[in-house]
């Protein structure tokens, strides 16, 4: 893993760093926050998602949403996310409209979410829509994944692996099961960036074959931006900057082809339209050409998702272009 001990709190500016601006390329992922309920409270999410939240998808936003699906064939992946996106409301109106304009439909999961009442037929109804499970599993390790989700959460996630597994996730074509890695939140100025991508896959596709006898498709390693609970965290340690500092220190300028901000709309329970997530939950709307922020609404009267010409960045955005970069689908070199 990539080391280093922080000796200033100074950061550049992301644009300035770049000597640009980040450019938005043409729009083929929809990213949908469908609110921040969930059955969980995990000490690292950047959603400050939890069971006492309330925020979620009207149906009229909904409505809008589908209408954007069936309007642009242009949108390729819609990703569907939350909170737990699985208990919230619009999950399974958006995933059948998007599976029916021919979409490839991510459902990004906390797998415990299978085992709470009036959810249980979730695994079933992903397997009959093909949808593609991408579900949070920041360590093979029991330890180390219910220090950062909660009691009990490693078993319960291990059940909802195998019950995957048995309808023939990760093992037909058409039932992907994607694992997602992060690292513990820091605790002192030793900070460290994600282990490779390709040699930590093996390491929990034989963990978790030998001790359980579950199978995955692809593991997605994930920076922890300061952000979020992460961010609260590290305020509360002093650490920050110098996490800040750190992230800069190992930028990537390979990275920036294929960060995950550049091809997708990031949409909340509003209806109102960023960037990617994480400038979602920072409330750093995206802007057009002529620095109006967006809405679905918006989109459908212009009849067009290609509005965008540069992407609003953050120190944050460090995160996501250090070693060998971070985004919803892991590395990008």
């Amino acid at each position: 893993m990539v080391q280093a001990r922080s000796t200033t709190t100074q950061v550049t500016p992301f644009r300035k760093k770049l000597g640009e601006p980040l450019s938005k390329k043409n729009i083929t992922v929809l990213q949908i926050n469908l609110g921040k309920r969930c059955n969980l409270a995990c000490a690292h999410c950047h959603v400050e998602a939890g069971p006492k939240r309330t925020e979620e998808l009207s149906p009229e936003v909904c409505d809008r949403l589908i209408e954007l699906i069936y309007k642009f064939p242009q949108i390729k992946i819609v990703d569907l996310t939350g909170g737990a996106p699985e208990m919230l409301y619009g999950f399974k109106p958006l995933a059948e409209a998007a599976r029916h304009a021919g979409k490839q439909v991510i459902v990004r999961s906390n797998l415990t979410i299978y085992f709470e009442e009036g959810f249980q037929d979730i695994p079933e109804y992903c397997a009959k829509l093909q949808l593609r499970i991408v579900a949070s599993l920041p360590c093979y390790l029991q330890d180390n994944v219910d220090k950062m989700r909660g009691n009990g959460v490693y078993d319960a996630s291990i059940r909802a692996l195998q019950l995957l597994n048995k309808l023939g996730y990760a093992k037909k074509d058409n039932l992907i099961l994607d694992l997602v890695y992060n690292p513990q939140v820091p605790r002192t100025e030793n900070f460290s960036l994600p282990p490779n991508q390709i040699n930590l896959e093996q390491d929990y596709k034989k963990f978790l074959l030998d001790k359980f006898k579950i199978n995955f498709n692809n593991l997605f390693t994930i920076t922890n931006l300061p952000i979020g609970r992460t961010k609260l965290h590290l305020q509360r340690q002093k650490l920050y900057a110098p996490y800040l500092q750190f992230l800069e220190s190992n930028f990537n300028p390979s990275t920036l082809e294929n960060l995950m901000c550049r091809d997708e709309l990031s949409i909340d329970h509003l209806g109102n339209v960023y960037d990617c997530d994480f400038n979602q939950m920072e409330n750093i709307p995206a802007k057009t050409r002529y620095g109006e922020p967006l809405t679905v609404a918006n989109l459908l009267a212009a009849g067009s998702l290609d509005l965008i010409d540069e992407v609003q960045t953050a120190a944050y955005c460090y995160g996501c272009t250090a070693g060998c970069g971070s985004s919803c689908g892991g590395a990008l070199v």
